[in-house]
């Protein structure tokens, strides 16, 4: 793996997201977290598993900049397994746990959502949430059910609408995150939850998340065509590309600085 960093803790790992400089996410990266998971979700070694971040940051969401260059056929297909690694991350059965070590935005809230449970870092500066709309990427009905299903609907309404990006404390009061703590201990904290998951029956923690997940679960649809060209449609549409464009030439510049 360029991008993940593997560590078997006795029975639990320990995925760390080590993509330069930011964790942005691209088509590699998305198949390397699918392929991970799906290894983990067959391993019978492995009981549990901790998505860790680079101090700082967590996942700065997806890479628009690389993103911007693929073709026709190349972002359908890209938007394809980022929508199916979501899906898989949903459903990954055994305890999931996001030590959220700084600033996690759009990309980085979707795969944090498919986790049990979340440890944010402290910091004003560091924020969290679906902000698709604020920054031109359509949503997904799969990312809209699964916002109401840990933040309520009305919230979940408000937030993907006005494009809202939440700050630690926010996230916090509105079940986003469930423990907000200082950078050094999001992991320590991380793995003392996942120890407490561990301590019980693994039938008896299985099958109660499943219960737990149930509705949400079964509201989980491979996207349909119709989405799919909705988003491709938004993405190729001359004003999307326009302020991508504009975004690249800013880092560009911050770059030459």
């Amino acid at each position: 793996m360029d991008y993940l960093d593997i560590e078997k803790k006795n029975d639990y790992v320990v995925i760390t997201m080590n993509r330069p400089k930011v964790n942005a996410i691209n088509f590699q990266m998305v198949n390397e977290i699918r392929s991970t998971f799906k290894v983990m979700q067959e391993d019978d070694s492995v009981n549990g598993v901790i998505l860790n971040g680079r101090t700082g940051v967590f996942s700065a969401g997806l890479d628009l900049i690389e993103l911007y260059d693929y073709d026709e056929a190349k972002i359908r297909d890209f938007f394809i397994a980022f929508g199916s690694m979501y899906i898989e991350l949903a459903r990954f059965s055994k305890p999931f746990i996001c030590a959220i070590t700084g600033h996690s935005p759009a990309g980085g809230t979707v795969i944090a959502i498919a986790a049990d449970y979340r440890v944010m870092a402290e910091g004003e500066k560091y924020g969290i949430g679906l902000n698709e709309v604020a920054v031109n990427v359509q949503i997904s009905t799969n990312l809209i059910e699964a916002y109401s299903f840990w933040l309520g609907k009305s919230l979940a309404y408000r937030y993907v609408l006005g494009g809202k990006l939440l700050n630690n404390q926010e996230a916090l009061e509105a079940n986003l995150v469930d423990e907000v703590v200082a950078m050094e201990d999001v992991l320590p904290k991380a793995e003392k939850r996942m120890k407490h998951y561990l301590q019980a029956d693994r039938n008896i923690w299985l099958n109660t998340k499943t219960k737990l997940r149930s509705e949400w679960l079964e509201k989980l649809n491979e996207q349909s065509e119709e989405e799919l060209n909705e988003a491709l449609s938004v993405w190729w549409s001359p004003e999307v590309r326009m302020k991508m464009q504009m975004f690249k030439e800013m880092l560009a510049a911050k770059k030459v600085k």
